[in-house]
């Protein structure tokens, strides 16, 4: 039994196919088959069988996918540790759903890096599904924003995952200030918005979210156009071109000052959660507990919160990152 066995296995069993595994991996799926065929006959085991639509793990195989998964994430947090001891060793990578990236990361994240010497991070947007495969193949320490949901089937968070709740939001709908949404009475209900152009970040709106959630209850699934971020989408709103499920926090200043207005629609605000996720406490970092630990005090919460929004992103190609400063 190899690690490099261990790794193809692990992978299968997430992916469930062959296939997938091979192209995850750069190789070829006859690669893939030799790995796996070699396991099998050292433990004796088949531990998978063809499905349809991929493979089906069997009791021995379901045994060995949650040992091989702490393995191989035992070997690369070693291998990490030992290349960055050195010199890297407060460097954190960051993996946080878009909008938290646009509107928190800059001064959370400013805030951290001020308070514990030799903090380093590098962030990147990243889709809410893919967060529990990159913590889990330790592409990042700790991811921000959305729970990392879970496998289909599975209740609750990741198996191996720790996830946080440390920021409380609400989501309300807005209109230009002139629109005549304004001279409705509440509350609405949300089908009078339908024929109405919806705008959000470029997230839209995260199907792990309370919002998705909200809309599945009423059975409804609008248009969503997707704007490079959310400033831009609520740009398009103070316009008259549509309506934003906005962030609350966010828009409170031109709620206040009637630059938009809020539509009264049964149902809201919707509220929500922001986690911070990391590995099990047995396999994540000290930097990542550091982090996961902070962003739940009252001042994370005082600059994440604060007037004026965020600062600090910029987009590079198709993902975005937060550049700090002092």
């Amino acid at each position: 039994m190899t690690l490099s066995q261990l790794r193809t296995f692990a992978l299968v069993a997430r992916l469930g196919s062959l296939h997938a595994a091979a192209a995850a991996l750069g190789v070829s799926e006859p690669a893939v088959s030799a790995a796996l065929a070699s396991l099998r006959q050292d433990l004796g085991d088949p531990l998978f069988i063809r499905a349809p639509g991929g493979i089906s793990l069997t009791p021995g195989g379901r045994a060995l996918a949650d040992h091989a998964q702490n393995i191989v994430g035992l070997a690369d947090q070693a291998r990490w540790e030992v290349n960055h001891a050195k010199n890297d060793a407060g460097r954190l990578k960051i993996a946080a759903t878009a909008p938290f990236a646009e509107h928190a990361a800059g001064r959370l994240l400013d805030l951290f890096t001020k308070r514990v010497p030799g903090a380093l991070v590098d962030v990147v947007a990243e889709p809410a599904e893919d967060l529990a495969g990159l913590l889990l193949e330790r592409a990042y320490d700790i991811a921000l924003g959305a729970r990392p949901p879970a496998a289909a089937g599975t209740p609750g968070v990741e198996p191996g995952l720790e996830s946080v709740p440390f920021l409380r939001y609400q989501r309300v709908f807005v209109a230009a200030a002139t629109d005549p949404l304004g001279r409705l009475h509440g509350p609405l209900p949300v089908g009078r918005l339908l024929r109405r152009p919806w705008f959000a970040g470029p997230a839209g709106i995260l199907d792990s979210s309370e919002e998705s959630r909200w809309l599945a209850s009423l059975g409804v699934v609008p248009e969503i156009i997707r704007l490079s971020s959310e400033t831009d989408a609520l740009a398009a709103v103070r316009a008259g071109e549509g309506v934003m499920l906005a962030l609350g926090h966010i828009v409170r200043t031109e709620l206040v000052s009637g630059a938009l207005l809020r539509v009264p629609v049964a149902g809201t605000p919707v509220p929500g959660l922001w986690w911070a996720s990391t590995l099990d406490q047995h396999r994540t970092t000290t930097m990542a507990q550091t982090l996961q630990r902070f962003v739940g005090t009252a001042d994370a919460t005082a600059a994440m919160v604060a007037r004026g929004g965020s600062r600090g992103l910029e987009r590079r190609g198709s993902k975005f990152h937060v550049a700090l400063w002092s």
